[in-house]
């Protein structure tokens, strides 16, 4: 199928119209969890494989993908070694050890049971999350005029994952975490899209460490939320999730060729 070009100003026109969308499903999340019907270990799990199959499918593959446009980028500045193309997972281990430091932080605290250090824990979990938002609508528009297909899928793929975001909020501070916070985090992709707006992600290197950078942060979220043995589960679902975004892709690249 052949690709059509998408302007800045269309670009720009449909991160908004996804963005819109994520920030709906912020604020829906605990409605969605709660599903007439449907046990909320069944959306969860469902959430978590359509999750897991865009980090290991897409995310992955595109943070080497980033590398390999960094390498090509500076070939005539850095002399390449086997550590410089380790950089961008180096970035990546960065986002991950960064969302784990404080999951480690908000146990510990909530163990405590102190409130000054419950209140600015809460904060902190909260504002890194935030961050994390910022970072997934920032560089959407780059992401439509990329492929609308492959940007769509990137939606699903986060949308449902902050399903997952809000039930470990939710479950760390159940008295903190209310309207007020799933508000900020819809504001915060809101935020996102504005600074796209205004400055554009023009750069391949830094388009390349954001996308590490999230995919790390994104990566650890996913297995914390679904790997963890004590939590409530359904395999089934979890399968269920991840063939359906695995066929998705799949189509999608298929037609994309």
């Amino acid at each position: 199928m052949r690709e059509i070009e998408i302007s800045t100003t269309a670009g720009l026109l449909g991160a908004l119209a996804i963005t819109l969308v994520l920030a709906g499903l912020h604020l829906a999340a605990p409605h969605i969890r709660a599903l007439p019907g449907i046990p909320e270990r069944a959306t969860g799990s469902f959430a978590g494989g359509l999750a897991v199959a865009y980090v290991f499918l897409h995310l992955l593959p595109e943070i080497a993908a980033g590398n390999e446009a960094i390498g090509e980028l500076l070939e005539d500045t850095v002399v390449p070694t086997p550590l410089f193309d380790l950089a961008i997972f180096a970035v990546a281990l960065t986002g991950f050890v960064v969302f784990y430091g404080l999951e480690r932080l908000a146990k510990h605290t909530r163990g405590r049971g102190a409130a000054e250090q419950g209140a600015w824990m809460y904060r902190l979990h909260l504002a890194s999350f935030l961050g994390y938002n910022v970072l997934i609508t920032y560089t959407m528009a780059l992401r439509v005029r990329t492929g609308v297909a492959f940007a769509v899928l990137f939606a699903v793929a986060m949308g449902l994952h902050f399903v997952l975001n809000d039930r470990s909020l939710r479950t760390h501070y159940p008295r903190r975490f209310t309207a007020g916070g799933r508000y900020s985090l819809a504001g915060a992709l809101l935020l996102g899209w504005a600074l796209s707006a205004i400055l554009a992600p023009t750069s391949t290197v830094l388009v390349s460490v954001l996308t590490a950078l999230l995919g790390g942060a994104i990566l650890l979220n996913v297995i914390k939320e679904e790997v963890p043995s004590e939590r409530s589960s359904s395999f089934g679902w979890f399968l269920t999730g991840l063939g359906s975004y695995a066929v998705l892709l799949t189509v999608v690249t298929t037609l994309s060729q």
